[in-house]
């Protein structure tokens, strides 16, 4: 069967991310025997005229769309995606009559909100790759399912989650826009952040890819896509079984040395590891404290204190590794008491880059949703496709966005409102500078980084 499978994501800053999910369900299809063609909304300068070329040249029997993100999770700067969906829905339906279904992150949130906003066909929530090569084979025969929602509960593991499809052309507008390549190591998350819904979606046990074929991966986007620059989409790369370990063994045992980032957990960590992260190419951290006092840290659902956020970003300072931390105020258990203590805590980290957030985004399913009912701030089983945050009771919400500004206040490496830098850093992208760029942010580190640019070129 003929797919054209769409990438809807448009968000851009603060660089634009390749999408790898879209990618991996290609992967699936052409493995079984499918013909493919990927088209990113983004890529193509968002145009319309663009879209609707590619689907009269390909003249596809399906159609597939990718979620990857329904808002931008900013209380102060807010950004919604699913309109967009909705407007290349109306598009495809000008031009075709073929069956769409829509898959990924985004929309797997909060499925039937989102497939009955935006008017396709079917969707697949949860881990896809198998469904929708089961899917495709049923459509081929004109064999539709009964429900509208397809979900997974399929949970794939080792040479079960397939390499990506990287695609040639889309690969170049990512690498033209930061340089940054993305790879996937492992799916699940074992921590019961109160937030969050990564395992909601990809489960609460870790299941790793097949080390040999993450780092076969990684050889094909350096030596044959130009990658200069990885970032490691792992909800947290160091695993606390240490598998993120075997994969570094690997890396080093190939002599690969790519600049690399990745999300951390600022636990767990020693001085071995890190040099092993140093010597393959680790840059940049990007470590998920999420609150920055004991208090909050706990009721977020969090195994650690914030001394062991201090100690691990020392740790990564003595390596010569970057760190950037992100905060959110307004936590469950938040008080003008615990503001003051979180600012001036987030002050106290040395060579780091902070960005703060007020607010946090509730998501289905998720505990702090079951919080917020339970505190009146929603309704039971309230849309929340409109985005609504959680604020501590009781902790007025003009106050708290004066005290943060005025506590962040001059302070180049603290970032609040977290996207004040965001055309900054994309500026530096259409420059040549390659990775996240944050790190330019700490105190020291801009000069530096200007040099090694200049050398490289």
């Amino acid at each position: 069967m003929k797919v054209f499978l769409i990438s809807s994501n448009v968000a851009s800053t603060p660089y634009s991310v390749y999408p790898l999910g879209l990618s991996m369900i290609a992967a699936s299809l052409k493995n079984n025997g499918h013909c493919i063609e990927q088209f990113d909304f983004l890529a193509s300068g968002r145009s319309p005229e663009a879209l609707t070329e590619a689907i009269k040249t390909f003249q596809p029997e399906l159609i597939g769309i990718s979620i990857r993100n329904i808002d931008n999770v900013n209380l102060l700067n807010e950004q919604r995606y699913i309109d967009t969906v909705k407007n290349i829905i109306a598009q495809i339906r000008q031009i075709t009559q073929v069956k769409i279904i829509l898959g990924g992150s985004g929309f797997s949130i909060m499925p039937e909100a989102i497939l009955e906003k935006v008017g396709a066909d079917f969707g697949i929530m949860g881990e896809g790759e198998a469904l929708i090569a089961d899917f495709v084979k049923q459509a081929g025969r004109g064999v539709y399912p009964k429900e509208k929602i397809i979900r997974s509960n399929l949970k794939l593991a080792d040479r079960q989650i397939p390499s990506a499809c990287y695609d040639s052309k889309i690969m170049q507008f990512y690498l033209q826009s930061g340089n940054v390549a993305s790879v996937q190591t492992k799916r699940g998350c074992e921590h019961k952040c109160v937030y969050c819904s990564y395992p909601i979606l990809e489960g609460a046990v870790i299941r790793t890819r097949d080390v040999k074929s993450v780092v076969d991966d990684i050889q094909n986007l350096v030596e044959n896509f130009g990658a200069k620059y990885l970032f490691f989409t792992d909800s947290v790369f160091n695993d606390e079984a240490g598998n993120y370990l075997k994969l570094l063994e690997e890396i080093k045992r190939r002599k690969l040395v790519i600049p690399w980032s990745a999300f951390f957990k600022p636990q767990g960590l020693t001085e071995k590891a890190a040099g092993l992260m140093q010597e393959t190419g680790l840059k940049a951290a990007e470590m998920g404290a999420d609150a920055c006092t004991d208090t909050t840290l706990k009721k977020l659902g969090k195994s650690f204190l914030f001394k062991d956020v201090i100690q691990s970003n020392a740790l990564f300072a003595k390596f010569n590794i970057a760190t950037a931390h992100y905060f959110m105020f307004g936590c469950p258990g938040e008080t003008q008491a615990t503001v003051i203590e979180g600012i001036n805590n987030i002050k106290s980290l040395a060579k780091t880059a902070s960005f703060m957030y007020m607010g946090i985004r509730i998501l289905p399913g998720t505990p702090l949703e079951q919080l917020a009912t339970r505190e009146k701030l929603i309704k039971p089983g309230q849309n929340l496709l409109e985005p609504v945050y959680y604020i501590a009771p009781g902790l007025d919400r003009k106050w708290l966005e004066e005290t943060l500004t005025e506590g962040f206040k001059g302070i180049r490496h603290c970032v609040f409102p977290p996207d004040a830098l965001d055309s900054s850093l994309a500026f530096l992208h259409k420059l040549g500078y390659s990775g996240s760029l944050w790190e330019m942010l700490i105190p020291g580190n801009a000069k530096r980084n200007r040099k090694k640019q200049n050398v490289e070129k």
